[in-house]
């Protein structure tokens, strides 16, 4: 057994849905106790950062009904399956903005909420925008409008919290260290 491995006795699902699998694992910790952990199974998702020409980041506003309000985001959603994340990265950036890219950049991946879900996230950067016409439209369910900001209009969103989600605060943060070098 490694070091802090939980070996899992027995799972029950308690919901399996279209975006989220939701699950309770009873397991033996390391000292041979028992507990139980309460999982989020998710199939991984993508965020992607569109560079305009003139320089600015291309943001979609949209309501999160888990916070009860709207926050300023990069393009982002969920890997369908056996979805490849590139591929997913200009799907989404299509949807979601209308634009399109020839080599998005693979940035690095990150897990979103290691505490409780196995979400992982893969960002990537697209500074070769291009406008596509006839682009697909995204989720009927998804309604979200466009901002493009510069760096410094960015971190003040970041500020005011407009901007308040993970993907998009290391998305800002990685631009940061661009700029720095």
């Amino acid at each position: 057994m490694k070091k802090f491995e939980e070996k899992t006795i027995q799972t029950e699902t308690i919901y399996d849905g279209k975006i989220v699998k939701l699950q309770v694992d009873d397991v033996t910790l390391p000292d041979g106790k028992t507990s139980r952990r309460e999982l989020v199974k998710h199939a991984g998702a993508v965020g992607i950062i569109p560079i305009t020409k003139d320089n600015k980041i291309v943001f979609v506003e949209q309501y999160r009904k888990p916070l009860e309000k709207s926050l300023v985001e990069i393009p982002a959603g969920k890997l369908e399956n056996g979805e490849e994340p590139s591929v997913t990265a200009l799907r989404e950036l299509e949807e979601e903005t209308g634009y399109t890219a020839s080599s998005p950049t693979f940035i690095t991946s990150f897990y979103t909420s290691p505490g409780f879900a196995d979400e992982i996230m893969y960002l990537y950067l697209a500074d070769d925008l291009e406008p596509v016409e006839n682009a697909a439209s995204g989720d009927d369910d998804e309604f979200i409008e466009l901002l493009e900001l510069t760096l410094d209009e960015a971190r003040q969103y970041v500020n005011e919290q407009r901007i308040h989600d993970a993907k998009t605060n290391y998305a800002i943060l990685y631009l940061e260290t661009l700029e720095r070098m």
